[in-house]
């Protein structure tokens, strides 16, 4: 029988995770203090990606761990995180002991949320650093010293330039969300910040996606890690149920405010792709009688903080964002997100979707899709590997048909050459223009084509004459001078 035979077991460093969860965080050797804050937030049984993380980073092990979005990654490494902490010695003054990274500033602060917490029955202080507001109060936060520091990148550097912060005390280093941080251009700033942390140390990767420009930073930053995937590579979330609308580009206002009056919807988030265009359709929803705000890095802090405090208590009713921005919106049972414009990153459709469908709840997942978009449609079921249902809406019938996806080959573009090289390689074509041209001079009018041959005589023919008539020019030159005694140049010479 199958069940008498022996089974392999699973290799430890790289694990495909479908294995059903523990009945209790306890099985996990997490401390009383922590499964009391654990019990007082509401979860009961951890997730998959918690099974396998939160032993590995106890353990003291590197980790880099892939999974959807609302999965519970954050829970995965604060955690354990905060139980090595509580072990461990006392912070001091103005030093740090774990160090979290974020791109945006609402993951930043829904990091630290979740720290603060979790943390709450335990003895040890937490902070948050990000841009756009006074560096005065986080200087004075970090006077005491603390325990766990959540930061965006350039703001850790801005107050370290200040002596405001020091890290010779740090044990551990989180990268949240790191290939959202690659993209963003973060990747000068986290080499500067790893220059500056102690060399043995605990490193965490956790993202959505990973990137083959995250593998290739992992490799000179993990010490042999435990490699954890959740859910097949570059997925989203099964419990999210997902469709196009295809429409024509002028018309997606009209399409978006249809739908969100029509279907009854309550509590929708919308993507754009530029600060622009969220701030229009915002005010084209209000037009409609809609109530939206927009969300994005050119608005200040406490607009934005004020934003989603709205939207979350169903005082706003669309709330429209970049991609950026929306990096850490986390709103349990979020229904609707909506893909007003395709994302030009298919890897940032994984994290729009999965703003809805967290912790296994339902959602729904929308895209309006005009023809000029086909494109972008057709990298993003690559990557998910699945083609999305279309839909048209009734009185929307796009003039401009979508074409087909699966008969488009998606091909990454070719990297631009340097402008330099380019110098360089224009500036030989002209050279080498200009040899072939003397090498090959044109024919007179109404002369005859001639052959290599006998353009190669021509050409030394009349160079020859040339020869003569200079060497000629120049004896002449040289006998102008009478020597002395010589006769004049006029007078008749006297026959020998």
């Amino acid at each position: 029988m199958l069940a008498d035979q022996p089974c392999n077991p699973p290799t430890p460093d790289h694990q495909l995770l479908f294995e059903k969860p523990p009945m209790s965080f306890a099985s996990l050797g997490l401390s009383a203090p922590l499964l009391q804050a654990i019990d007082e937030s509401g979860y009961a049984t951890p997730t998959p990606i918690q099974v396998k993380a939160i032993p590995a980073v106890l353990a003291g092990r590197d980790v880099m761990a892939t999974a959807q979005t609302g999965t519970g990654k954050t829970a995965s490494f604060t955690l354990p995180l905060l139980q090595r902490l509580a072990n461990g010695s006392r912070v001091r003054s103005n030093h740090i002991r774990a160090l979290v990274l974020t791109p945006t500033r609402e993951l930043a602060v829904q990091v630290g949320q979740n720290v603060a917490s979790y943390g709450k029955h335990l003895s040890l202080k937490s902070g948050v650093v990000y841009g756009g507001v006074k560096i005065n109060p986080q200087m004075m936060k970090l006077r005491s010293g603390v325990d766990v520091l959540v930061a965006t990148p350039g703001r850790l550097l801005d107050l370290f330039s200040q002596n405001a912060v020091k890290f010779s005390q740090v044990e551990t280093l989180v990268l949240d969300e790191a290939d959202r941080m690659l993209d963003m251009g973060f990747i000068g700033d986290i080499r500067k910040i790893l220059a500056l942390l102690p060399k043995r140390r605990q490193n965490l990767l956790f993202s959505a996606t990973f990137s083959d420009d995250i593998r290739k930073l992992s490799d000179g930053l993990l010490n042999k890690p435990l490699q954890i995937e959740v859910s097949p590579r570059n997925s989203t979330a099964q419990s999210v149920k997902q469709w196009v609308y295809e429409v024509d580009k002028s018309k997606k206002a009209a399409l978006l405010s249809h739908l969100v009056r029509n279907q009854g919807w309550t509590q929708v988030l919308v993507f754009t792709r530029t600060k622009h265009g969220a701030d229009s359709l915002v005010q084209n929803l209000i037009r409609d009688g809609i109530s939206a705000s927009a969300i994005h890095g050119s608005k200040s802090q406490g607009v934005r903080t004020r934003v989603l405090a709205d939207f979350k208590a169903n005082r706003v009713r669309v709330l429209v964002a970049t991609d950026i921005a929306a990096r850490g919106i986390d709103i349990s049972e979020l229904p609707q997100v909506i893909n007003f414009e395709l994302p030009k990153v298919p890897e940032d459709y994984i994290h729009r979707i999965g703003r809805t469908g967290r912790a296994e709840s339902a959602g729904e997942g929308i895209s309006l899709v005009s023809a000029d978009e086909v494109k972008l449609l057709a990298a993003i079921e690559t990557l998910i590997r699945q083609t999305l249902v279309r839909e048209v809406e009734k009185g929307f019938i796009p003039t401009h048909a979508v074409p087909l996806s699966r008969d488009l080959r998606v091909r990454p573009k070719k990297p631009k050459k340097p402008k330099q090289k380019q110098k360089k390689e224009q500036g030989a074509d002209q050279k080498t223009d200009r040899k072939e041209q003397s090498d090959n001079p044109k024919p007179r009018r109404g002369s005859k084509p001639q052959d290599e041959d006998g353009r190669q005589r021509a050409t030394l023919s009349r160079r020859k004459p040339r020869r003569e008539a200079s060497a000629g020019s120049a004896k002449k030159r040289l006998s102008s001078k009478p020597k002395r005694g010589a006769p004049p140049k006029n007078s008749p010479r006297k026959p020998r």
